[in-house]
């Protein structure tokens, strides 16, 4: 979760954070930061009166008000879907600007816990007049994927239902609380709240108005099992120690940015596109009498070319999408790289916890450890066929670009967890399912130099991604660049415009290169060869998502599973 800003910190953002394309207007009046100029609304219910809420009938299972309270101009709303989805509301009381905000979760979720992800500077979020709300997915604590053991409702929830039926209820409530509908609604989140704004999507295409997408984990199955998994079992020796530690991180970056980093024009410590840059780790082994400290052992070269390729068979086939981890991004790499022998890395715990509960939906295996999972074409397709019900892959959005939907995906170009590269896959899939231009006309995709996993890292990355989306809907000005700041102690140090995909920012040789203003759109003559073959490339289809039924204790998924059955005859 990003940090809380300050208040003036909000006005110096909120002024430079969005720049619009020539895109026709909707012809609404519209405020100078392309949002509708909606009249604010006062509620026609008491806060204490919202417990008391018919609900019945609103979706697919009985729904609970358990508190509503009056918090620093909130009423503060609080209760569940039945089986067991927590949901949280915050409505405006002093004037609601008939808005609606659902932000996603992260993780494996588990909380109910309204948060912006890159959105604090957006004015009607700063203002305090959207209604918000969010859910837990279904389940409560435990992280580590054990509250799916037996428990096949819990994974339904999580995997799409959750946020479906909290946008169904949240909109009731709103509806009643105000006499009015939301004018418009939208979703923001990023990480695996950017695989449920995927989901929704692909699978509730008339939930939402416009969807921010950050960083989405919409291959969940496999980064949560090959790509995580990777990133340990090739840094072990045979003995199962670790082959490369994190006190040689600094030395690799540095080594990088020495290669690459002016490949931009500007020497700035972060490298503009990574997939310009020719790195090779070899040039860092150990000459004779070199000290260790200054250099790398051909183990540990190898080490940092496998984690940047990422996952292969022994034939080396790709078990995910080339490149895993992008040059430049070294210094992030600690979630997996440990500071000293018989740590438990991050990533070991991510793919565990799927591995162990979720891998398998009516199995679970307390006791798997990463040695069982084989890394072949055989066992790739075993794992994927049994979750595919979790993954957010369908590149035909039809429905919500008939409907008039908008959506800005946004991935960081340092990302440690997931990488960009799923990203850009993706909306490659799209533009080849439904035509560059009926993509361009709907969604756009902004890739963030230097930043990590939905925030941080050494590149500009506060910024204000909702009001793009906002603008779009509600005054059909298309966004062409997001401004992003590097904020340090409350001070913006640094500005830097990141344009949609595939334009990208260049200095224009006058004034300072922290400066925003002295960057200009430039769109390569030759992208780069971006290379999407790898084994699951067929899982970016309108028919890998399935749809499930909890029976008992056992999960059953439909269409069956001959979709996967028959490629997997064919790719093994």
């Amino acid at each position: 979760m990003r940090t809380p800003i300050s208040v003036g910190l909000i006005a110096v953002l909120t002024a430079v954070t969005v720049v619009f394309g020539p895109g026709a207007s909707a012809g609404r009046p519209a405020t100078a930061d392309g949002l509708a100029d909606l009249p604010a609304l006062s509620p026609v219910l008491a806060c204490a009166d919202v417990p008391g809420l018919d609900l019945t009938g609103v979706t697919d299972a009985p729904v609970t008000i358990r508190s509503a309270t009056v918090v620093g101009g909130n009423c503060e709303v609080q209760g569940s879907i039945a089986p067991a989805d927590t949901i949280v509301l915050r409505l405006p009381v002093n004037g609601w600007t008939q808005r609606y905000v659902q932000t996603g979760c992260g993780g494996l979720c588990g909380n109910a816990r309204i948060s912006y992800p890159q959105a604090a500077t957006c004015p009607v979020i700063a203002d305090g007049t959207v209604a918000s709300a969010t859910t837990d997915m279904g389940h409560q604590g435990q992280n580590d994927g054990s509250w799916a053991a037996g428990n096949p409702q819990a994974q339904i929830d999580f995997a799409y239902r959750g946020v479906h039926v909290t946008a169904q209820v949240a909109k009731a409530v709103i509806t009643r609380f105000y006499g009015h509908a939301p004018r418009y609604s939208y979703f923001i989140g990023c990480s695996d709240g950017g695989r449920e704004a995927l989901m929704e999507a692909q699978r509730h295409p008339h939930d939402f108005d416009g969807i921010a997408a950050g960083a989405p984990a919409n291959n969940m199955v496999v980064q949560n099992t090959f790509h995580h998994g990777w990133n340990v079992v090739t840094n072990k020796d045979a003995a199962g120690n670790f082959i490369l530690l994190a006190d040689k991180l600094p030395l690799i970056h540095q080594a990088v940015l020495d290669a690459c980093d002016r490949l931009d024009g500007v020497a700035d410590g972060v490298l503009d596109d990574p997939r310009q840059c020719r790195f090779d780790p070899a040039t860092l082994i150990c000459t004779a009498g070199q000290a260790a400290s200054t250099c790398l052992s051909t183990a540990e070269a190898g080490v940092v070319r496998r984690l940047h390729d990422g996952a292969v068979d022994a034939q080396g086939r790709r078990l995910e999408v080339a490149i895993a981890h992008e040059w430049g991004s070294e210094l992030e790499w600690t979630l997996f790289v440990p500071t000293a022998q018989g740590q438990t890395v991050a990533s070991e715990n991510f793919a565990l916890s799927y591995l162990r509960y979720l891998r398998d939906p009516n199995q679970a295996d307390p006791a798997y450890q990463l040695s069982d999972l084989d890394f072949t074409v055989e066992s790739f397709w075993r794992v994927v066929q049994s979750s595919s019900y979790m993954a957010a892959m369908d590149p035909d959005l039809s429905a919500f670009q008939r409907g008039g939907g908008k959506l800005v995906l946004w991935h960081g170009w340092n990302d440690q967890h997931i990488s960009p590269q799923t990203t850009l896959a993706y909306y490659d899939a799209m533009r080849q399912t439904m035509g560059q231009r009926t993509v361009d006309g709907f969604a756009k995709l902004f890739l963030f130099p230097g930043m990590a996993h939905c925030g941080g890292g050494a590149g500009p990355n506060t910024f204000d991604v909702l009001t793009p989306v906002m603008a779009w809907v509600e005054s059909g000005r298309t966004p062409s660049a997001i401004v992003a700041s590097t904020v340090a102690d409350g001070t913006v140090t640094r500005t830097r415009p990141v344009y949609a995909y595939p334009a990208v920012a260049r200095y224009d040789g006058t004034g300072s290169t922290d400066d925003a203003g002295n960057f200009v759109p430039v769109t390569p003559r030759h992208q780069p060869a971006d290379d999407y073959t790898w084994v699951g490339q067929r899982l970016y289809s309108h028919g890998y998502q399935t749809w499930c039924t909890a029976y008992g204790t056992d999960l059953v998924c439909r269409p069956a599973d001959t979709w996967l059955t028959r490629r997997q005859r064919v790719t093994a």
